[in-house]
Formats: C-alpha cells, structure tokens, sequence
C-alpha cells in the first residue's frame, strides 16, 4: 500500500538530528517524503546533512544550529520552523547521554548535566512546540526513552532517573494536550545495538550473554527503533496517546526464564515431562 503510514509533506522535527539515532530517523523520514527539520548543536554537521536529505529524497529541509537546553534558540527554532513551513506536524526528541559512575560517585556537576540534556531539553522542546501544535490544533511527539526507565541502569544513575522523567513529562503532555488534538507517546528499546552502545558488542560474551537475555535470542538493531517512531509518528497510531512501545525482544517477559534449573530449564522440562512417560 502507497504511503501506508501517510508521513508524506510531514513537517517533522528531529532532535539530536546527526547523532546515530537521530541520523537514521531523518533519512527514513525523508525516505517516506516527510519535510525535516534537523535539530543539534553541531552547525556544519546539520548543514551537510540536511543538504544531502534535500539532493537525495527531494524533501525541503531545514537545519537549525540549537542548543535544546536553551529557552530563547529554542524558541527560534520554532519561529524558524513556522516560518518556513507553517506548521510542525511531529517532534522527535532524541537529544540524550548516558554516563556511568556508581552512585556514591556521581557528582552534582554530572547530575545537573543529565538533567538538563535528558530531561530539561525534551522539557524545552516539547513545551515550546507544543504551543504552536495547540494553536494550529493538531501535532504529534514522540521521546526516545528506554526499558532502563523502569528497570534501573546500575551504576548509570541519572539515566535511568531521566528517562523515567521523560515516561512521565510524555504523559502529563498527553493527558493535557489530548483535548487539543496532540498525541505524545515514548518508545523504550533495550538490548539494541545503537551507536551509543555498539561499544558493547564487541566483546562475543557480551554479544551471547545480552541475546539470552531477551525472547527472540537477537540483539536488535536501529531500524528496529526507526520503525516504532515512525509508526508513532504516522495516522496508522492515531489513536494512541500517552503510551510506551517497548521495543527490546521481549526482554520485560523473561525474568523466569532468567532462573536456573539443573541442567538449564529447557532440558529440565523435557527430562522431567519423558519421566512421567
């Protein structure tokens, strides 16, 4: 079916726009004909990236140069946005870092950095955009967050405390916005390789150690997350609002199976059911 998810002419939004997720998530939007507003702090990044989107797909784009933590660039962007196109259709927060430090060590330094990217930027973001969303009465937003959100991130404190805030920021915007036609939901991966954690698969027992973990025995990878954010971006999830698309192989489901038998719990069962034979 032509345009199934019916993103195209889309005035999208993207922030973090030339980190790894952030990058795959512009090209697939521009891929299904969406217009893309590439949102970092990294000027030239955003240029030559939104250059390419606009040669490649033939899709308008427009790169704004924009700390996120910044109340007055953020309400330029939305100015620069409204101006160019008129209107933003959907806003993709993926802005983030993840720090490690046991907790007893964590700065306050380290805190407040976490909190204002992770949570005062989605924060800034959402709000301002949201305001030209509930004045053209229509909009749609979309957080990356994380499975770590409601299982803790040992020794990675604030990202898990964050995250969490984000599940809740995305709610409070979904239970007060609704009314106006605005839809913001999250979507959790876990155990996906991305460029932030591609470090970690490196090591094979690490690899085998995480696929055992999850219920479909694969790591995943970063189209798995792509197509959950355009699912939620696109008319197909009109009626969700206020949800959180897990996206981590099932990983929520398998505490039990995480539980040691004798033998290893398969072999457990089929020895104990040909017993009763």
């Amino acid at each position: 079916m032509a345009d199934w998810l019916g993103l195209k002419d889309k005035v999208v939004v993207v922030t973090g726009a030339v980190g790894g997720m952030g990058t795959r998530f512009c090209e697939a939007f521009a891929e299904h004909g969406a217009n893309v507003v590439l949102v970092d702090i990294k000027k030239e990044a955003i240029e030559t990236a939104a250059k390419a989107l606009s040669e490649k797909y033939g899709v308008q784009t427009l790169p704004l140069a924009t700390d996120t933590t910044n109340e007055d660039e953020v309400d330029d962007a939305v100015k620069a946005v409204v101006a160019k196109f008129g209107q933003v259709d959907i806003l993709v927060n993926t802005a983030a870092i993840l720090r490690f430090a046991p907790f007893e060590d964590l700065r306050l330094d380290e805190w407040k950095t976490a909190l204002n990217i992770n949570l005062t930027g989605y924060f800034l973001m959402s709000q301002r955009f949201g305001r030209q969303m509930i004045a053209q009465h229509h909009g749609t937003m979309v957080h990356i967050s994380t499975v770590a959100a409601v299982f803790p991130e040992t020794y990675s404190g604030t990202y898990s405390t964050t995250k969490a805030a984000v599940n809740m920021l995305s709610k409070q915007m979904a239970a007060e916005w609704g009314q106006f036609g605005i839809r913001s939901n999250c979507v959790m991966p876990c155990l996906v390789k991305t460029p932030m954690s591609a470090d970690f698969y490196k090591d094979p027992q690490v690899l085998d150690g995480r696929e055992r973990l999850v219920a479909s025995r694969q790591i995943g990878d970063l189209d798995d997350i792509t197509n959950a954010v355009l699912y939620l971006s696109s008319e197909r999830s009109d009626y969700t609002n206020g949800g959180e698309l897990r996206v981590d192989g099932g990983l929520g489901i398998m505490m039990q199976d995480m539980i040691p038998k004798p033998g290893g719990r398969r072999e457990y069962a089929i020895k104990a059911h040909q017993a009763k034979k």
